[in-house]
């Protein structure tokens, strides 16, 4: 019975000893995994979402050129209004149609002066486009909306007050500045299917995440650009030529101006920008939604 129980002690300690240094084993590896940023809740934080960047990466402050990288954190949920629907919100680079085709967005406008020669010329040519309207422009120009529905245009919201560093205001500016912009368009449309705004256009491709979705809640594809003409500079008509030319391979979707002040050379350079795209063989169209 002695001997038993001496066993008995040996088998005891001996078990001791192992839980013990067990023990220190599994601290040990305990220790050396979090150090190393390993387990499993840091994994999921790495690999988890991570906030969208205002702007796509690639691009540069005004939104043309490379990949949108579609946020992954939606903005306050907005109010869908009748024309809302399933629109992405990610900024759109492409056309709606494949092949050659390019798509020309006229932005600032309406303008009384300048938007008139600019419908002239696309039903001369042949050609539509989608004219990017400021609210308040819009507002005191029903007219000339309503001349762009009829000549088969599309209609885009390019805010209320143009401001190029609204991103860096509340969301509750932004709301404001969209949807406002929004309703003052469509009222100077009359309403009706023709009046629908099926794109937003930032100022200065200032876009947000949370604008990006609360423009795409209320069906509006946020929309970029891939051509800078720079028009809006008043290089002259040459250097916008060139400048169309260069960054032409970025993308189908150019940008002209019809408001902001005198717009003569915009005018005559979308004239030759026509021609030419003609005649290399390009076709026009629309962005896509």
């Amino acid at each position: 019975m002695t001997r038993l129980t001496a066993r008995r002690r040996h088998l005891v300690i001996a078990a001791g000893g192992l839980i013990a240094i067990a023990g220190v084993i599994s601290g040990t590896v305990a220790v050396a995994t979090e150090g190393s940023g390993s387990s499993r809740g840091e994994e999921t934080i790495a690999q988890g979402p991570t906030p969208a960047p205002d702007k796509a990466p690639g691009k540069s402050p005004d939104g043309k050129g490379g990949t949108p990288t579609p946020p992954t954190t939606p903005g306050a949920p907005a109010t869908p209004t009748s024309n809302a629907g399933r629109v992405s919100p990610e900024i759109v680079h492409e056309a709606e149609t494949g092949g050659k085709v390019v798509a020309l967005t006229i932005d600032d406008g309406p303008d009384p002066k300048w938007t008139p020669k600019v419908l002239e010329l696309l039903k001369k040519s042949g050609i539509k486009a989608t004219f990017c309207m400021i609210g308040p422009q819009a507002k005191a120009r029903p007219d000339l909306v309503k001349q762009v529905i009829a000549d088969g245009h599309r209609l885009c919201d390019h805010s209320v007050d143009h401001n190029t560093a609204m991103d860096k205001r509340s969301e509750d500016y932004q709301k404001q500045q969209i949807l406002g912009a929004k309703k003052m368009i469509e009222d100077a449309a009359g309403g009706g299917p023709a009046g629908t705004i099926p794109y937003y256009r930032a100022p200065g491709g200032a876009f947000t995440p949370y604008s990006r979705h609360l423009a795409a809640d209320n069906g509006m594809r946020p929309l970029g650009w891939d051509v800078d003409t720079r028009d809006w500079q008043r290089p002259g008509v040459d250097r916008i030529m060139e400048n169309i030319k260069r960054e032409l391979p970025n993308g189908p979707i150019i940008l002209f101006h019809d408001g902001g002040g005198d717009r003569s050379q915009s005018v005559e350079a979308l004239a030759r920008c026509i021609d030419w795209l003609k005649g290399e063989g390009y076709g026009f169209g629309f962005p896509k939604v």
